[in-house]
């Protein structure tokens, strides 16, 4: 059995979760999620606990198995915390804005031009300046899968250069430089 999937999954008392034939519906106090079940997974809902079980033991519902639990795991804590991404924007003359708008973002990263990027209604941008130093980007999120795509969309737009470290980075993300060319 699957160590992932034979973990049970709590139900905080702010989430309401729902089921119907091969959907699973979460409401909670930040937003709405739905997940549709393939394979021949089994979820059972029982007070405040979900458990997830396979009827057939061959190589794709052994797959399925783990994946669904995390999926349901990571929606229910979605719903009711959130998930935080934070980018920094590295280089001279780079920068990010929003102008007051928590749904576009403006980056300044060395084209001729601007580019605008419109989040999602789910998501909400956080841009903070710091004196002379980068500029951070933090989105914030109920829906991991939706945030983390956003995340990798905007850090491919300038991905860090391995000789300068200039580019769009995540926060803790290490970059390893490489050596330039060398005089004779």
């Amino acid at each position: 059995m699957s160590r992932i999937g034979k973990l049970t999954v709590l139900i905080p008392e702010n989430v309401v979760v729902k089921q119907e034939k091969n959907i699973i519906y979460i409401n909670g106090p930040l937003g709405k999620l739905k997940q549709k079940i393939i394979g021949e997974i089994k979820i059972s809902l029982q007070k405040n606990w979900i458990f997830i079980k396979r009827k057939k033991n061959d190589k794709k519902n052994r797959a399925l198995h783990g994946l669904y639990r995390m999926l349901i795991f990571n929606m229910i804590k979605g719903v009711s915390t959130g998930f935080k991404k934070e980018l920094k924007v590295i280089g001279i003359g780079y920068k990010a804005s929003n102008n007051n708008n928590k749904q576009i973002l403006d980056l300044n990263i060395g084209y001729s031009h601007n580019i605008m990027m419109k989040l999602p209604k789910e998501i909400t941008l956080e841009v903070k300046r710091e004196k002379n130093k980068t500029t951070n980007i933090i989105l914030n999120s109920y829906d991991k899968q939706l945030l983390g795509i956003v995340a990798a969309k905007i850090r491919s737009l300038k991905k860090p250069d391995p000789y300068k470290g200039k580019g769009i980075r995540y926060l803790n993300e290490m970059v390893i430089k490489k050596i330039g060319k060398s005089a004779k």
